[in-house]
């Protein structure tokens, strides 16, 4: 029997109520349910990064968390970093650093760096390159996204 469960939690500031199926991953809920398509389904088994967001601002694999796990919490996507046309500082070093080439893994690692750079805006360069290696992209060769996380850090010192 699959009946449905309503889950209402808070996704980038706006809280939303959606029916779902007890099975259903939180990547699933917020692409298909709540249209937010920017969080990426790569391996679906919790290793590439393409869909971390952030859950009560920890970074988590949506693909492993189901949606009725994210009751009663705040989700931040990656449509949540932009203020209106304004990008988010990390958004802006991403372009200006060339930290992306396809765009797919994009997403999950802003989502990732972001978390990185709320805690701790003076991460040592070597701790940053550790924790961005949880997440995988094939196109970039990670220099390019490691310059644009250190050039947004120091942006978001200022």
């Amino acid at each position: 029997m699959n009946e449905r469960q309503d889950v209402t939690f808070t996704v980038n500031g706006d809280e939303r109520v959606i029916r779902v199926e007890p099975r259903r991953t939180l990547a699933d809920a917020l692409r298909e349910d709540c249209g937010l398509t920017g969080t990426h389904l790569g391996c679906e088994h919790g290793v590439c990064g393409a869909c971390t967001v952030l859950v009560d601002d920890t970074p988590v694999r949506s693909c492993l968390m189901f949606a009725v796990q994210a009751e009663g919490t705040r989700v931040r996507t990656v449509e949540g970093l932009a203020a209106g046309d304004k990008l988010h500082p990390l958004q802006q070093a991403f372009w200006d650093h060339h930290g992306l080439q396809c765009g797919f893994c994009t997403p999950g690692f802003l989502m990732l760096a972001v978390s990185i750079l709320e805690r701790d805006p003076d991460i040592a360069e070597s701790e940053l390159r550790a924790a961005l290696s949880s997440n995988l992209c094939r196109c970039t060769g990670y220099q390019n996204i490691l310059k644009s996380v250190l050039a947004a850090a120091a942006e978001m010192r200022k």
